[in-house]
This record gives C-alpha cells, sequence and structure tokens, in this order.
C-alpha cells in the first residue's frame, strides 16, 4: 500500500495506491485538501486543479511521477465542465498523453464535482 500525506488520506476501506510489479493502480482522488480534508470549493478549474494535485502526490509517492501515467480516468458530475479538464491536464501531462475515459456520473463522494484516477507503469528498477 502507498500512502502520502501530501494527498488526502482516504476517506473509505481503500488505499491511495498499490503496486504490483512494476504497475501502480491510483486511487481516485477528489479535490480535497490534504491537511485540512476539506473539500475546495473553488470553481471547478481550482477543484480539477487540486484533484490533479493529488493525484501527483500519490504518483511521487510511489516512486514515479503523472509521466508514467498509461491511462487515466476522469468522471464529472457536469460533462460541460469537460473542456476544463483538458486545459489543465496540459500542466501535468506531456506528449505522448496517456489513454483516457471521461465518464459522466449523477454524483461523487462529498458532493465533489470531479475526480480522477490513474494507472502508471514505472520504468524498471524504480
Amino acid at each position: 500500500s502507498i500512502f502520502t500525506a501530501d494527498a488526502p488520506k482516504p476517506i473509505g476501506t481503500y488505499s491511495q495506491a498499490l503496486r504490483a510489479n512494476n504497475m501502480v493502480f491510483l486511487a481516485a482522488q477528489a479535490p480535497i485538501h490534504p491537511q485540512t480534508m476539506e473539500v475546495v470549493r473553488d470553481d471547478i478549474a481550482g477543484q480539477i486543479r487540486q484533484v490533479l494535485e493529488n493525484l501527483s502526490a500519490v504518483a511521487k509517492a510511489s516512486g514515479g511521477s503523472l509521466a508514467d501515467a498509461v491511462k487515466v480516468t476522469v468522471y464529472l458530475t457536469d460533462l460541460a465542465n469537460f473542456p476544463l479538464v483538458n486545459e489543465a491536464m496540459k500542466s501535468y501531462f506531456k506528449e505522448p498523453y496517456p489513454a483516457r475515459a471521461s465518464v459522466g456520473v449523477k454524483e461523487l463522494p462529498r458532493q465533489t464535482a470531479v475526480a480522477i484516477e490513474a494507472i502508471l507503469v514505472l520504468p524498471d528498477g524504480v
């Protein structure tokens, strides 16, 4: 199990991430500030940035980074916010971008608007 205080503590029965050989499965992150455990209630762009910061912190704790992401899944309560996700992801991911699925959902835990999970493949020896 991978854990970092730089991302929110799990709010349920799951790990922030698990490693299997050179693959790391990162749990979906919500726009929760890791120190206060409070939901970031900024505009949706601010929520997306917080989610990506949390995801980045967990990737770092695994020994990798978001540059090692091969698959990302985005959950949005309003797919009209999809362009904002695209814009924010340019700051956290570089080409070639990971494969991605985007899913519209009715609701997310703690009444957040976005959650993102990822799968990393770490280089040999990491």
